[in-house]
């Protein structure tokens, strides 16, 4: 063999070895007690200050990313919904859907100093657009999204959307991308413009119920109820790719650095797709977390993904007042899941 095949021969196994050390063996390496007896939603990391924002009902908890340990609680923030940061603005948001409403706390005190009132039914997710300095409240059963100037809390528009919206993805160039649970499409928004400027169907998969974007190739990744997890390009809505994944996903993510995508699943999976190249992936993994840990974070320094979840008690009986009931919590069983590469 020529000196430049066995070059170009190794070089590939050396890749090959490096991408299945790199995506192949996620696992649970420790579990964050957090305790309490309520519910919880989204979580969103801040890299920089290695703090994780964890919603937790009413409040928002606060975990060191390096440490595991708590070091902060944000109060009055009920309704379980999703949280953002600007770090330019040293400003946290959080989607209060219980009264209506956009908490703003300052980023390195954690101190409340303000709350917005949304214009439509339930902010569930809420975005931060770093080039118009804008926060898009998407409203879950007001099926609409109210954008608020990120500094004086301004309303400056509310966008019609028809539809209950889901997770979202910014490109960090102006668009935003949310997820139409009950349309079973991704919105295109125009955050200068405030307005929705393309609508992709999803058709035949069903409820999309989170999203993740890799900025730099422009793909989306958007897990649905339908067990699915596809691939997306975000300017056309061409479905690149589809893979399967468990049941009740909540929420999708995207590492850079690894170039994997994560969809969280209720059933206890996490589903990991790599991103091969720009129109190639593979479905690299499927792991075993626990049972109700539908929503995560990923640390890009790390790599750690964050998954919340608790006990359950069994579903009581069906009734006819109640014919699909739900389990409950086990009092104190809330804890994060944390698992590593």
């Amino acid at each position: 063999m020529h000196c430049a095949t066995a070059c170009v021969a190794t070089l590939i196994v050396t890749c090959c070895l490096a991408a299945t050390a790199a995506h192949g063996e996620y696992h649970i390496v420790s579990k964050i007690q957090v305790g309490g007896d309520s519910g919880w939603d989204y979580l969103e990391p801040d890299p920089v200050s290695r703090r994780l924002f964890v919603t937790h009902k009413d409040h928002v908890v606060v975990i060191d990313m390096d440490t595991l340990k708590i070091v902060g609680d944000i109060p009055d923030s009920p309704g379980m919904g999703g949280v953002v940061l600007s770090r330019e603005l040293n400003r946290g948001y959080t989607a209060n859907g219980a009264e209506d409403t956009v908490g703003v706390f300052e980023l390195d005190t954690l101190k409340p100093i303000a709350k917005w009132k949304a214009t439509g039914k339930r902010p569930n997710q809420i975005a931060y657009e770093p080039t118009t300095k804008r926060i898009f409240s998407f409203n879950s059963t007001g099926r609409n999204v109210t954008v608020f100037d990120a500094k004086t809390g301004k309303v400056l528009s509310t966008i019609d959307v028809d539809g209950r919206t889901e997770f979202y993805a910014v490109d960090g160039k102006g668009m935003i991308y949310d997820a139409l649970e009950d349309k079973a499409s991704v919105i295109a928004i125009d955050a200068k413009a405030m307005k929705v400027i393309a609508t992709y169907s999803l058709a035949p998969n069903k409820e999309p119920s989170g999203m993740a974007m890799d900025v730099k190739t422009r793909r989306l990744f958007v897990p649905t109820h339908s067990e699915t997890f596809l691939v997306l390009d975000a300017d056309t809505g061409k479905i690149l790719a589809t893979f399967p994944i468990g049941e009740h996903n909540d929420a999708a993510k995207f590492d850079p650095g690894l170039k994997l995508a994560f969809a969280s699943n209720g059933d206890g999976t996490l589903a990991i797709v790599h991103e091969d190249g720009n129109n190639t992936f593979s479905l690299a993994q499927t792991v075993k977390t626990e049972f109700g840990a539908r929503t995560m974070a990923v640390d890009p320094k790390t790599h750690r993904v964050f998954m919340p979840t608790a006990d359950f008690l069994p579903a009581p009986a069906a009734t006819a007042d109640n014919p699909k009931p739900r389990q409950t919590m086990v009092p104190g069983s809330f804890r994060v899941l944390v698992l590593e590469p």
